[in-house]
């Protein structure tokens, strides 16, 4: 017999894909690593939520702790944020990416099964041993016993409802079997939608059925049994049953717990049943088991459009990170770098470099109102009309008048994008750039002093007649120009007002402006992120920095 490991201790962890798979990972190295890249020993390339290196377990004495690597969606451990190593305990549910990691420990040592030495099953007046097929069979011969024709109809029902179905299959299934375990003649099965109840099987036509008789069941919770409609007094006074010459009625809730979720109701015409009160009650338990199993079907074709949309989530996110820059241009004079993070899987930030036939490279950053897959679709409408646009460096106005008033004839009322473009000549550090509507650019000169730069026009897709206007500064040897997103300026500390905000975006720029652009860009995104203390970003992310270097 194998020894208990020590009660408490964390031995493994489970963990949960977004398409329901689940894997359990014993943890016996001294370190596994967890993320996009291949080079972690638990690799899951398809979660476009994990960061390439996200987080990594660590054993730690006796036990083990959780550590982020930095990861641009951060990890949670039972739903807070962690900035530091976190020891973990057996229950603890650690969230990455679209990951759900539960840690278990040892079993406990009262679950534990042993088999004695073998004794025979007599079978004396204490014991009784049968089979399935038994207790369902019709008894004979003395001392027998009829097998209960309820007890058949819920084991029947049991049976049936067990396998995996749609909804409307399952619908049908249990309208069947409803009927078919008390005689009835007719019924409709209807669930609440709202407040509203909709019809979803029938055996039948033309149902009329009692507002005071709906209302018990779904106010009340109650079952109802008519065994005869003319001897009920608001029933008898009720046209609609006096005409349809109703004689039984059998309804009850569709019960889940203490949620009603719909009805089922079954009568009788011209008497040619009457119900009873096992009627009543065998329905009653059906109708909960019923209603639970539809539960559960729906669960499962959410859970099934959450894996398919998350699965599809997940290739947008992968489209959409092709269409920026996968590797910065490498030119003589000046330094690029570029950086994006979606508050989302996807996102409505863009930004890129387009090196130009004369040698001048254009770089660009634009910000759709709005967050997730509206915004994204129109950020990738943007990109492929600044692909076609902005061939050359000149006329910069000129064409983003155009691009505004392509995107006026395509963009819905309640969106618009603000949008910077510039053009930087590396040779004589001439930089012409234009602003619709988009946060104004800083220029760092050498010296520490800081410009800003903005004007051009208002935001894109609101005024298709909108003109725009371009300017040009110098940009020295030593001098950095940054572009960013209003997520960058906008990001809030935790319980707190106070916005990062532009100032604090140059002077730290100011601060870093002898290192390379690569540099900058991750020293800003550094203080950024200690500035927000672990708080997942509320808007997408963007910066671009240029550093001429002669």
């Amino acid at each position: 017999m194998l020894g208990a490991a020590k009660e408490g201790l964390l031995k493994e962890i489970i963990i949960q894909a977004p398409d329901g798979s689940a894997r359990t990972v014993r943890l016996e190295n001294a370190r596994m690593a967890l993320g996009r890249s291949s080079a972690n020993e638990l690799c899951f390339a398809e979660d476009a939520g994990l960061s390439r290196q996200h987080l990594v377990f660590e054993r730690s004495g006796d036990g083990w702790q959780v550590k982020d690597l930095g990861s641009k969606n951060g990890t949670l451990v039972n739903g807070q944020r962690i900035t530091a190593p976190r020891a973990l305990q057996p229950g603890d549910r650690i969230s990455a990416g679209h990951l759900i990691i539960d840690c278990a420990g040892a079993p406990a040592s009262d679950q534990t099964v042993i088999f004695v030495e073998p004794l025979e099953i007599s079978s004396g007046t204490g014991t009784v041993v049968t089979s399935l097929s038994g207790a369902l069979s019709e008894g004979s011969g003395e001392g027998g016993m009829e097998s209960s024709p309820q007890v058949k109809a819920l084991v029947r029902a049991g049976r049936e409802l067990s396998g995996h179905m749609p909804l409307n299959e399952l619908f049908e299934l249990i309208m069947k079997l409803s009927i078919e375990a008390v005689g009835a003649a007719r019924g409709v099965l209807l669930t609440l939608e709202g407040e509203e109840l909709i019809v979803r099987a029938a055996r039948g036509e033309g149902f009329r059925i009692s507002n005071a008789v709906r209302d018990r069941l779904l106010r009340d919770k109650s079952s109802i049994l008519v065994r005869d409609a003319r001897l009920d007094q608001v029933l008898r006074d009720s046209m609609s049953i006096v005409e349809q010459q109703i004689r039984s009625i059998l309804a009850v809730p569709l019960q889940t717990d203490n949620r009603v979720i719909g009805i089922i109701y079954l009568d009788s015409p011209h008497f040619v049943h009457e119900f009873t009160r096992e009627d009543l009650n065998l329905l009653t338990v059906m109708a909960n088991i019923a209603a639970i199993r539809i539960e559960h079907a729906r669960l499962s074709e959410v859970e099934a459009v959450e894996r398919v949309l998350a699965r599809d989530m997940s290739q947008a996110a992968e489209i959409q990170r092709r269409l920026l820059p996968t590797k910065v241009p490498q030119m003589a004079g000046v330094e690029l770098a570029g950086y994006n993070a979606a508050c989302r899987t996807v996102g409505g930030d863009y930004y890129d470099f387009i090196p130009f036939p004369g040698g001048e490279i254009g770089m660009i950053v634009g910000d759709v109102a709005g967050k997730g897959m509206p915004a994204a679709l129109l950020m990738s409408s943007l990109q492929a009309r600044v692909q076609v646009l902005f061939d050359e460096p000149h006329d910069l106005a000129s064409r983003v008048t155009r691009l505004n008033r392509s995107i006026s004839t395509n963009c819905p009322d309640n969106r618009f994008i603000t949008f910077f473009v510039g053009s930087l000549d590396p040779r004589n550090g001439e930089f012409t750039f234009c602003n619709a509507g988009h946060n104004p650019g800083i220029l760092v000169r050498q010296n520490g002093d800081v410009e800003w730069l903005s004007g051009g026009g208002i935001i894109l897709g609101i005024m298709p007649q909108a003109t725009y206007e371009q300017s040009t500064r110098r940009v020295e040897p030593g001098d950095t120009l940054v572009l960013y997103s209003d997520g960058v300026t906008e990001a809030r500390q935790p319980n707190a007002d106070e916005e990062f905000g532009e100032e604090r975006l140059a002077d730290i720029v100011a601060e870093l402006r002898g290192q390379p652009a690569a540099s900058i860009v991750e020293g800003v995104i550094q203080r950024l992120t200690a500035w927000m203390d672990g708080v997942p970003a509320a808007d997408d992310v963007t910066l671009v920095v240029a550093r001429r270097t002669i």
